[in-house]
């Protein structure tokens, strides 16, 4: 009985002759890939259970999620993933070398009847080059790692027949949208899908990338394309060895057979919150605030090349950010080589290092609440590229909306930019006064205060140890607390344990290092009374101040004999600060005039 594509690969990487769908099979996997997302875990698993990694030539980091190494958590994973792979010989693909799944089609990893597994959903991409890819768990990589292969259930398999001939002005993400459109999310769900017909043959490389990437999207295993001879020549090249494509048998059993007309596909844009919800370009304006080019769906040189074609020469439109990123750093010179980067900087886009950007949270690509974005990534699920509403096109769709500031294609440019009317969204703190309710003026706050001390004698508590920088996209204050100290050595646990109305004592220079106000506002939020410290770094007395937050400078702390829970007055009017539990009193600076009169109102405003 004949074989499909996958059950070929499964079989030989199986110890056997013939496997069917259903069946559960133990696969030997040739690349076995962990990224700085999940990498960490992986790490956890091997030491916590004392794995040997079974053959560290097959084994591999990629750090593509968050190639800036910009967060705090990703850097120390990558980190962690770093001093293991030393100990271990495993090579690592670092910041600066791109998508990983990319990498292991360009190094040669991957190639046409081989198998590899990733921490990323999206190793399913390698069914471009006819190679079988599945990303999976951290707890499945781990085991992969130890054993050298991993069980699997063989999927059953369905084939695509794209027959006619596609319009000159449709690229491979079109193709993609069109197969979605017709497919949903769930029709194809588990299957692995094998792409024929003539217009395959006509598919590049980069194309086939791009379609095969959107299989996670469709619900199926992955899409396998027969490998044409540019495919073999160039896998022939990066893998150093002679390669034969593995090819369906004659006799093969598939699940379904569908044959589509080619010929009807258009131009399509995936509407925010659903890859597989499909629409034709709008004919009405909607309005765009970002652009995104990149990921691994639409990284590739040619992806680039077509949105230079149309980025060259034009500006992005005013109030629209046009990012790209570049899906490894060898597309990256190519870039650079041909002349793309300068086309993209002059006309005003942001190019980044080569890494997965915006769809991995990790990089630029991100949207705010509100903000409209389109983007070439696969996904658009809420959240995954941000808080705000993504469309999903191609390259050339994407271009041409940069340029026009509205979605659109690139035969749809207008002559002369169009200027964007924005609404105003009045907030009615930001109105005029004569529409602003007044408070009512506030009662006078305490000048005479008692409360639990939290001694800390530590000189020099900087802003990072006292509210690190990896919370600072943090703006509401009723949130900031449960950060508080979780940097400072000792006192990871201060905020689970300190209580409304207690004091914090301390030594000199506290709050010295950046401006953050949250730094102020944590304790605020956590409810402490006031920090009495040996001194202060300026800007954050200026910030304590301002927010009427009472700090009170004494240099006579070690008199008081302090410790932890005794209880402390003081008056911010005199500068009395009496240990009550030991009877000890000193004399510190009292409010200024200023401090009492920002006090008093509350705040600077």
């Amino acid at each position: 009985m004949g074989m499909t594509v996958i059950e070929k690969i499964l079989a030989s990487h199986s110890g056997k002759e013939q496997v069917v769908p259903g069946e559960i099979i133990d696969v030997v996997i040739d690349a076995r890939v962990a990224r700085d997302f999940g990498g960490a875990n992986v790490v956890r698993h091997m030491r916590e259970h004392d794995l040997a990694v079974h053959d560290a030539s097959r084994t591999f980091f990629t750090f593509d999620c968050n190639p800036t190494g910009s967060d705090q958590k990703y850097a120390a994973n990558q980190h962690r993933c770093r001093l293991y792979a030393r100990e271990h010989g495993i090579r690592v693909y670092d910041i600066d070398k791109g998508i990983g799944t990319h990498l292991l089609i360009e190094e040669g990893l991957a190639y046409p009847g081989s198998t590899a597994i990733s921490t990323d959903s999206h190793a399913n991409i390698l069914g471009a080059v006819g190679a079988f890819g599945q990303g999976m768990g951290d707890k499945d990589i781990a085991a992969a790692w130890h054993k050298g292969s991993t069980w699997f259930k063989v999927p059953p398999t369905v084939k695509i027949v794209l027959e006619g001939k596609l319009h000159d002005n449709l690229a491979a993400k079109d193709v993609a949208l069109n197969l979605l459109e017709r497919f949903g999310a769930n029709k194809l769900l588990g299957c692995a899908i094998e792409i024929g017909g003539d217009v395959v043959e006509t598919f590049t490389m980069d194309q086939r990338i791009t379609i095969a990437s959107m299989a996670t999207e469709m619900g199926a295993i992955i899409i396998l394309f027969p490998p044409n001879n540019e495919v073999i020549r160039y896998c022939e090249s990066r893998a150093k060895t002679k390669l034969e494509p593995v090819l369906a048998d004659p006799d093969a059993t598939y699940a379904e057979i569908y044959r589509i007309d080619v010929s009807g596909f258009i131009p399509r844009v995936s509407l925010p919150g659903k890859p597989h919800d499909t629409a034709e370009l709008p004919e009405e304006k909607i309005w765009i605030d970002s652009a995104f080019i990149g990921s691994c769906t639409n990284g590739r040189i040619e992806d680039l090349r077509s949105a230079a074609g149309i980025l060259k020469g034009r500006k992005v439109a005013d109030g629209v950010v046009l990012k790209i990123v570049p899906a490894t750093d060898r597309v990256w010179q190519r870039c650079m080589d041909e002349g793309l980067i300068e086309i993209f900087k002059e006309s005003g886009a942001l190019v980044s290092n080569a890494g997965c950007a915006g769809c991995a949270a990790g990089q630029v690509g991100q949207n705010g609440p509100g903000e409209v974005t389109i983007s070439t990534g696969n996904r658009n699920f809420p959240g995954k590229q941000g808080q705000g509403e993504v469309f999903l096109a191609s390259p050339a769709v994407v271009a041409a909306s940069a340029v026009a500031g509205y979605i659109t294609g690139p035969g749809d440019l207008p002559d002369k930019p169009e200027k964007r009317v924005y609404e105003i969204h009045s907030d009615s703190r930001h109105e005029s006064d004569s529409t602003v309710s007044k408070e009512a003026p506030p009662e006078d706050r305490p000048v005479e205060i008692k409360g639990r001390v939290w001694y800390i004698p530590k000189d020099n508590i900087d802003t990072d140890m006292i509210f690190h920088n990896r919370y600072l996209s943090i703006t509401d204050m009723t949130e900031m607390g449960q950060y508080t100290f979780d940097n400072l050595e000792g006192y990871e646990d201060f905020a689970s344990k300190v209580q409304p109305g207690d004091i914090i004592v301390t030594g000199k220079n506290f709050g010295s290092g950046s401006s953050r106000q949250q730094a102020v506002d944590c304790f605020i939020s956590l409810g402490v009374q006031c920090v009495v410290a040996a001194s202060f770094g300026a800007i954050y007395e200026r910030n304590a101040i301002n927010a009427a937050f009472p700090i009170v400078n004494c240099s006579r702390i070690e008199d008081l004999k302090l410790e932890n829970g005794n209880e402390l007055y003081l008056n911010f009017e005199t500068g009395e600060i009496r240990n009550v539990t030991k009877e000890i009193t000193v004399t510190a600076a009292p409010f200024s005039e200023v401090q009492m009169e920002i006090y008093q109102n509350n705040g600077l405003f």
